[in-house]
């Protein structure tokens, strides 16, 4: 009898020392979360530039009619993981006359759509503004460089819609394109054709998580 009380005496030391050696352990490494997304002005290719605003400063940049990747406003993506995005805001494009507007007939209204297309164009997503235009204070921004008294250009930005599109992973260049136009407007009405202007963007942007920089190799 007192043979077994030993024997099981020394069971329970045992376990109770794989236990203990057990709540010693150190716990499981946990992978280090993903760093958090960069937002950074885009690196693009501005085929045919509005100009500078001059509330914000902001460059501003026609997105005209088309379909060929390469005649669209070019964003870079830098290399990155997972999904990316690519930011604008996005505007009508208004023809301002004070002469318009004192003979009351200034009244013009817009929609307008682009298309954001890989280089080999494919369709990624597309975006929309619509507006409409009765007094100066409707225009959301005035451009530099005019030849008036103000030294403002007649032609100006209108509405403002914040537009983000995914990017996937593989994606390292995208390119913005007008898609379609309807425009109602003291010259009558409008629609997009192939090199027309369809909506002005502003404020580009990439978000994006940085791809790893590889190590060099050895020698």
């Amino acid at each position: 009898m007192r043979y077994l009380t030993a024997i099981a005496a020394l069971v329970m030391i045992v376990a109770g020392s794989d236990v203990s050696a057990q709540r010693r352990r150190t716990p499981a490494h946990k992978p280090a979360p993903p760093p958090p997304p960069k937002v950074q002005p885009a690196e693009i290719k501005c085929p045919e530039p509005l100009g500078v605003g001059v509330k914000t400063g902001a460059a501003y940049c026609f997105v005209l009619a088309g379909s060929d990747p390469a005649a669209g406003v070019r964003v870079t993506i830098p290399p990155h993981v997972d999904t990316a995005a690519v930011l604008f805001d996005l505007h009508n494009r208004h023809t301002y006359s004070d002469e318009d507007i004192r003979a009351g007939r200034a009244f013009s209204k817009y929609t307008a759509v682009v298309a954001v297309l890989t280089m080999k164009g494919d369709l990624l997503d597309r975006g929309a503004v619509q507006t409409e235009f009765r007094t100066a204070r409707d225009l959301y921004e005035r451009i530099s460089g005019g030849a008036g008294a103000a030294g403002v250009k007649a032609v100006a930005p209108l509405g403002n819609e914040a537009i983000r599109i995914s990017i996937p992973a593989a994606i390292n260049e995208v390119s913005i394109l007008g898609e379609m136009l309807e425009a109602t407007t003291p010259a009558g009405h409008e629609t997009a054709t192939p090199g027309r202007t369809v909506a002005v963007i502003s404020n580009v942007r990439v978000e994006y998580r940085p791809a790893p920089v590889k190590a060099p190799g050895k020698k």
